[in-house]
């Protein structure tokens, strides 16, 4: 992937990301590389509609069941490939459960705002959290 960062010969991958909130806390995967919290999610499969994607992508992190989803943003990023990232306010049922990506835990705000990783900042950034 970081070989696509610098030659994306495709172009702009499409990927999803799910912002799940229990009370004051909202699910993230602590990522295994080392660059931080992200929302559960990831890059749509050829053919895979965002609500397919966002479920499989929610479990496969999280060990969770998608049970709704509604669209909060769609932005482009380019770090650290080129995307279009759709973001969806999402609910979902289960027990947590790690994967080789990383391990699931629900966080604050705050640590939302020092740790959330870089290309999902637009989330943040735009005040969509503080619609909840």
């Amino acid at each position: 992937m970081t070989a696509y960062g610098h030659f994306p010969i495709f172009g702009a991958l499409r990927g999803c990301s799910a912002v799940v909130q229990r009370g004051d806390r909202f699910l993230v995967i602590e990522r295994s590389d080392g660059l931080g919290l992200a929302f559960p999610g990831g890059l749509a499969h050829h053919r895979e509609s965002d609500a397919q994607a966002l479920a499989r992508e929610l479990h496969e992190e999280t060990g969770m069941r998608l049970t709704s989803h509604s669209l909060l943003l769609r932005y482009t990023v380019r770090t650290p490939y080129p995307a279009h990232i759709s973001v969806y306010r999402a609910e979902a049922e289960g027990e947590l459960r790690g994967s080789w990506e990383g391990t699931p835990a629900w966080v604050t705000r705050a640590d939302l705002q020092q740790r959330l990783t870089r290309n999902l900042r637009p989330v943040l950034e735009q005040g969509f959290l503080d619609k909840s």
